[in-house]
């Protein structure tokens, strides 16, 4: 399935690692529904998948389809019920995620603080810019060193 670089993405980062079961299960539920996806009556080309067992990233090419509030709605609804099924926090915005080596490490925002205080986190550190809104800004800006994302405007009296 191919999709246009203008594809609208939604990423939703859970707040601990999901288990190998649970990454099944919940990748099984993610293709039912977009299998099913529409918006008034259209069927959306989309695709849901699991990265790094931490994120959850919904791709709808909108050339065929746009999304609406009532088919964003439906995802929301999913989403909540994972959160529910798997007892994991999916829209907790204050979770950052960040790399060491090729590990993905999620923190509340109080400890992140910490750890670039401490020199843990430093300029060159991966973080995940969760807010990325395409196709395109999600394979070249979604991992990005600390310096050059958003996390850098917040937390730059720290370094």
């Amino acid at each position: 399935m191919s999709f246009s670089p203008q594809s609208k993405i939604w990423i939703y980062q859970g707040n601990r690692e999901f288990t190998s079961q649970e990454t099944s299960a919940i990748q099984q539920q993610l293709n039912d529904f977009t299998a099913q996806w529409k918006a008034h009556g259209h069927q959306l080309h989309a695709k849901a998948e699991i990265l790094y067992n931490y994120f959850i990233v919904f791709t709808v090419d909108e050339a065929t389809a746009g999304t609406t509030g009532c088919s964003i709605d439906a995802s929301v609804r999913i989403m909540k019920g994972i959160e529910q099924e798997f007892g994991i926090d999916l829209f907790n915005r204050f979770n950052m995620a960040y790399k060491v080596d090729d590990k993905v490490v999620v923190v509340n925002k109080e400890d992140f603080e910490t750890l670039i205080s401490i020199k843990k986190i430093t300029p060159d550190t991966i973080v995940f810019n969760n807010l990325v809104q395409t196709l395109e800004d999600f394979e070249t800006k979604w991992e990005v060193p600390f310096k050059d994302s958003w996390h850098m405007k917040l937390f730059a009296d720290l370094l």
